[in-house]
């Protein structure tokens, strides 16, 4: 279930547009057992899943970072009357339009949709948001999360290696709207 400061305003402003329920389940996909390179099977979903990263992301890391609070980061130069310049309502309702509604969401979970159909009861927090980040040149660690979606590749008769399959990574929307400042 999601979880913030966006959360109440918007579920109610989207159960009265009728758009409630497109993000609150996700669906649940397992995938089978797959031959790894020296011909053994995954035995459970944890192995597919491990065999699929370590195939297609060979020498990753997988990182536990630590947050550090907002407040006591420190101000990085830019004045604040410029950032309020890049970052408008306007830039930031540009930029939720710029995106197709029905983009595949990151791990929030959110469609664009959503954020299209209640502009005007969003819009406002992450303007506030962005500025903050902007003006302090940190990027939230809960923004850089992703989510890695396999797709089989077509035009293939088995699927039963990790080549088979072909990463996408979703990123959350948050995340995408450097957009602002190239305008």
């Amino acid at each position: 279930m999601l979880e913030g400061p966006f959360v109440a305003p918007l579920t109610t402003c989207l159960a009265q547009l009728g758009y409630i329920g497109l993000y609150l389940g996700e669906p649940k996909i397992k995938m089978g057992s797959l031959v790894a390179p020296l011909g053994k099977r995954t035995q459970s979903e944890g192995e597919t899943s491990e065999l699929l990263l370590t195939t297609h992301f060979p020498n990753s890391v997988i990182t536990k970072e630590s947050v550090v609070p907002a407040a006591t980061l420190p101000a990085r130069g830019p004045d604040w009357r410029l950032v309020v310049r890049i970052v408008t309502y306007r830039r930031v309702e540009w930029a939720i339009n710029s995106f197709a509604p029905y983009k595949s969401p990151g791990v929030d979970g959110i469609f664009l949709a959503l954020l299209q159909k209640a502009r005007e009861v969003v819009i406002p927090h992450p303007v506030k948001i962005f500025r903050v980040c902007l003006s302090t040149g940190y990027v939230p660690a809960i923004w850089r999360q992703v989510k890695v979606v396999f797709i089989p590749k077509p035009g293939r008769n088995f699927y039963s290696g990790p080549r088979d399959y072909r990463p996408i990574s979703l990123t959350l929307f948050l995340l995408k709207t450097e957009r602002l400042v190239d305008i």
